[in-house]
C-alpha cells in the first residue's frame, strides 16, 4: 500500500474516476490565502461569540421548568455550533500552515491537484472531490 507525503497509510481508496485539475495559478493561490485570512477572523470571531452560549445553565437560578429547559436546548445547540466551528477554524489553520510550506491545494490522499473551483467553495479542503466522496462512502 502506497503512502501519502505525510508518510501515512490512506484510510480509505478513491474507487472514483479521478478528475484532473490544473495546479493552481499564482494568482489564484493569492485569492485563496486571503479567503482563507478572512476566514479564519470570521470563525474566531464566532468562537469568541459562541463562548457565552456554551456556559452552564444556573440551576439556582429562579426561572420556570420550561425556561430552564429551553436554556439547557440553546445551551446543548450552541455546543454543537462551537465544536462545528472549531473543527473547520482547525481545517482553516493547517490549510494556511500548507500554504506556507507550498502545499496547499494537493489532495492529501491522492497527491493530485483539488482544482481551484472547489477551493473558492471551500478554501480550507485537503481533498479533492474523488476522495472525499470515497471517504464518505467508506464512513456510512
Amino acid at each position: 500500500m502506497t503512502r501519502n507525503r505525510l508518510g501515512a497509510k490512506p484510510e480509505f481508496r478513491s474507487y472514483a474516476w479521478p478528475v484532473m485539475a490544473e495546479e493552481l495559478t499564482e494568482e489564484e493561490r493569492r485569492m485563496l490565502r486571503d479567503a482563507l485570512l478572512k476566514l479564519q477572523s470570521e470563525l474566531d470571531a464566532q468562537l469568541v461569540g459562541l463562548a457565552d452560549g456554551v456556559r452552564p445553565v444556573d440551576l439556582d437560578e429562579p426561572i420556570g421548568r420550561l425556561s430552564r429547559m429551553d436554556a439547557m436546548q440553546q445551551q446543548k445547540m450552541a455546543e454543537a455550533s462551537r465544536r462545528a466551528a472549531r473543527k473547520r477554524y482547525d481545517r482553516v489553520v493547517a490549510a494556511i500552515a500548507a500554504h506556507k510550506r507550498n502545499a496547499y491545494g494537493d489532495c492529501l490522499h491522492c497527491e493530485e491537484p483539488i482544482g481551484y473551483k472547489r477551493l473558492r467553495a471551500r478554501p480550507e479542503t485537503a481533498l479533492c472531490l474523488s476522495c472525499q466522496t470515497a471517504k464518505e462512502k467508506q464512513q456510512r
